[in-house]
């Protein structure tokens, strides 16, 4: 069925508001001498991809110029709004980029057959935050995609940050201010992992090492931080019962998880299965540390660093951090994969005194 001349004009002020040059077209399809056939395969060609992208490139750009000034509206009438408005918006973009960085890895662990422990320090950590961000930030994610959603996102990230937000999206003072709250609920647990040490240290048959092991306690407890030597000293016990990654017994690693973060409310074998997953991946971590150097990271990463080995180093100077990361990967790069549960506990005996606020009471 041929084109009604409302039709073609229709299309005619498309191709014109597209900034295409149209002035030949309007001219062959107004001619009398073009049939109502023909007219159709050329209005066909004139709605194909050169149109859409006239259209997108026109819609794009007035979609930019409005929010250039809702930005400003928000920063002048609401700052404190415009402030959150801006971090997830940044941190959006920031997802994103992790995103394709994590896709680049993955696809270079493919083609050239590598394993997790054989990546560069800082492949390996991005892999390790991507995984763990993800596992919050896709609920986020999904309710900031329906029309006008992204308000709600707003509420929640205004309401409840630390609870539902990955650290993406959290201001640098909430980052500094939520580090010091989750370090305070791990070192609420230093104590019960010395104690259910004690009660496993009952049961180790050789007298010198169940000695030494109660010394280290008790030195932690009375607030002095343990030697290098004086923790390598008891490595023995932490590859075997009672305290090997896969001896010990299901509350001794439920109060582990609680160290790294991970939910203790999960049956006892899972929990296990995850804790030395987790202990392992620790371990290739600190082993990669080591090749690259800890003086090869800035500032941001060194803290991070200690962070994730159970030090709040916010209030630490950058060679006191470097002087602590130091002692810690000489008790990592000592210990074998069967040994890494001393890895574990190790984050209650250098960290439990070295940073205020951390002390056992």
């Amino acid at each position: 069925m041929a084109l009604s001349c409302s039709s073609l004009c229709a299309h005619l002020s498309l191709v014109r508001i597209s900034g295409l040059r149209s002035h030949r077209i309007t001219n062959s399809l107004c001619s009398p001498y073009v049939s109502c056939h023909t007219r159709l395969p050329l209005c066909r060609q004139y709605s194909s991809s050169k149109v859409r992208r006239g259209i997108g490139r026109y819609v794009s750009s007035k979609l930019q110029s409005a929010n250039v000034k809702y930005e400003g509206f928000l920063k002048r009438r609401f700052p404190r709004f415009y402030l959150l408005y801006h971090t997830f918006v940044e941190g959006f973009k920031v997802l994103l980029r992790d995103a394709n960085e994590v896709r680049r890895i993955k696809m270079k662990l493919y083609k050239e057959r590598l394993h997790y422990k054989d990546l560069p320090y800082r492949e390996m950590e991005k892999l390790r935050q991507f995984r763990r961000n993800m596992v919050k930030a896709v609920p986020l994610v999904l309710i900031s995609i329906p029309p006008f959603a992204n308000y709600l996102v707003f509420l929640l990230m205004y309401f409840f940050p630390r609870q539902i937000l990955i650290p993406h999206f959290w201001t640098p003072q909430q980052q500094v201010a939520f580090r010091g709250m989750y370090h305070s609920l791990r070192a609420q647990h230093f104590a019960p992992v010395l104690r259910g040490l004690e009660q496993a240290n009952q049961r180790v048959t050789d007298a010198p090492l169940q000695r030494r092991l109660k010394d280290l306690c008790i030195k932690v407890q009375n607030g002095s931080t343990p030697k290098v030597s004086e923790v390598l000293a008891v490595r023995g016990l932490f590859s075997g019962p009672p305290l090997g990654i896969k001896r010990m017994d299901t509350e001794q690693n439920r109060r582990l998880s609680r160290l790294i973060f991970l939910t203790p409310h999960l049956p006892g074998f899972v929990v296990g299965r995850r804790l030395n997953s987790h202990a392992l991946e620790l371990l290739h971590l600190d082993h990669a540390l080591r090749r690259l150097g800890p003086s090869q990271l800035n500032e941001s990463e060194l803290k991070q660093a200690c962070y994730l080995r159970g030090l709040n180093a916010d209030s630490l100077g950058v060679n006191q951090c470097h002087d602590w990361l130091s002692q810690w990967l000489q008790v990592s790069s000592a210990l074998k994969e069967s040994e890494v549960s001393l890895l574990l506990h190790n984050i209650v005996f250098l960290s439990a005194n070295a940073s205020r606020g951390s002390r056992l009471r």
